[in-house]
């Protein structure tokens, strides 16, 4: 097991940001279009206006999580109020050293974007009026916003669809990372599942998300385009014991007993992966589960409100257990009312999901709200983006399974997108993200 703890999971500071390399003759293409190299945007000229631009304070006083560091930020940081999250496919003809140099860029950016500071030298409105700016703009004056930018890799990296070892990656692959089962009940979408990268971005701002994300899609031009994405808002859970406990769409607390920050044992034992588990490479690391559970609201919005709580098994006001306490009470299974009955219901959404009814395992989850517009027939698209970190996947692979059997939240609920990522290490100062993969 690495001796880092949750404890040592880099701060919000608004201190400077660690120098980093600057931009690859390709990301510029990206960044400013095929004619802007002639136009001083050169990567050796870039360097050094890069790492400087780097070293500044972000601006507006605001919160920021470095980039670089023992393990990504993003995972127990506190979870902010908004996410756009996107999976990648890279290019046909993308070769091994390619790959090194897109995630070499999106590491330079990251760090940058971070710090609050604008992408590339001249940023979004210093550069030559006959180039496309650098940056796109769209956070010119905002803070940093607490955002964080973390970084998987998909099965298909290691070894694609059709078995090609695209990238020398295959023997380097855990065993645990493979496409998840397809769970009873599920109605997935290819178009919103799977990838070969992810990207998560999340902040206070949606902005600032939004704005970081939309400068590594740029950044990877030519190299890897966005296979699906998801914009979140209203984190569905609690990383800090500072945290409130947030609500999701159908109205209760959600999250209340989710893995804490505070919580380093359980950390270390639930969320990083270990020495022992598996590559090297992968270690102090994590696992990603991303689904998009759609959410039948106008059923929900006509169910009665003690049906809505036998679902759950908590109040819906105070987010109790039906068994009795406060919100942070441990739920009583075997305590009977009426006819002998439980009073929180063999099929209740708590008893199928607590760690009691699974062998121990808990999750660090990650989820967000999402509402995009209308479907066809005037029902709302909204749900639940649920995002969980995990030593294993087969942690939450066990809760699934649990719960797609049983859970009487299921009448209420459809699961169209699914995807699993290795989640690696921080980066060390200089490095990138990933570096001990291609080692």
């Amino acid at each position: 097991m690495p001796e880092d703890t949750a404890t040592q999971t880099p701060a919000p500071t608004t201190a400077a940001v660690d120098p980093v390399r600057g931009f690859s003759r390709r990301a510029l293409f990206g960044l400013a279009g095929a004619g802007a190299v002639g136009l001083g945007l050169g990567v050796a000229g870039d360097r050094a206006a890069i790492a400087a631009a780097a070293a500044a304070s972000p601006t507006g006083g605001s919160v920021s999580y470095p980039f670089f560091g023992t393990h990504q930020a993003g995972i127990v940081t506190p979870a902010q109020d908004r996410l756009h999250f996107a999976a990648f496919d890279v290019a046909d003809d993308l070769s091994r050293d390619d790959l090194i140099e897109l995630l070499q860029d999106w590491s330079t950016a990251a760090a940058l974007m971070t710090a609050g500071r604008d992408v590339g030298e001249f940023g979004s409105v210093n550069g030559p009026y006959d180039a496309p700016p650098e940056d796109t703009g769209e956070a010119q004056g905002l803070p940093p916003a607490g955002l964080t930018i973390t970084f998987g890799f998909g099965p298909t990296l290691f070894q694609a669809a059709d078995g090609a070892d695209r990238f020398g990656l295959a023997a380097r692959r855990p065993e645990a990372l493979t496409p998840l089962p397809h769970f009873p009940g599920d109605m997935l979408e290819a178009g919103r599942s799977d990838g070969d990268l992810c990207i998560q971005a999340c902040a206070d701002d949606p902005q600032v998300a939004v704005h970081a994300i939309r400068n590594l899609s740029r950044i990877a031009f030519g190299r890897a385009a966005i296979r699906w994405s998801q914009l979140g808002f209203g984190r569905t859970s609690s990383t800090s014991t500072s945290q409130a406990t947030p609500r999701n769409l159908f109205g209760f607390k959600d999250g209340t007993a989710n893995i804490k920050a505070e919580e380093p044992d359980a950390v270390n034992d639930q969320v990083w992966v270990g020495d022992g588990d598996g590559p090297t490479w992968l270690a102090g690391g994590s696992y990603l589960v991303a689904r998009r559970i759609r959410m039948t609201i106008e059923t929900w919005d006509r169910t009665l409100l003690r049906e809505q709580e036998t679902v759950f098994g908590r109040t819906k006001g105070a987010g109790a257990p039906l068994s009795g306490g406060t919100e942070f009470s441990e739920p009583d299974f075997v305590i009977v009312g009426r006819a002998d009955a439980p009073l929180i219901d063999h099929a209740a959404h708590v008893r199928l999901a607590h760690p009691t009814q699974n062998a121990g395992t808990r999750m660090l989850r990650r989820g967000y709200n999402f509402v995009d517009g209308n479907d066809e027939l005037g029902r709302l698209n909204a749900g639940l983006f649920f995002i969980s970190f995990q030593r294993s996947p087969e942690q939450f692979t066990r809760v699934q399974l649990n719960l797609a059997k049983n859970d009487a939240l299921n009448e209420y609920i459809r699961h169209v997108g699914s995807a699993l990522f290795a989640v690696p290490p921080g980066a060390a100062t200089g490095s990138y993200v990933g570096a001990a993969l291609f080692a």
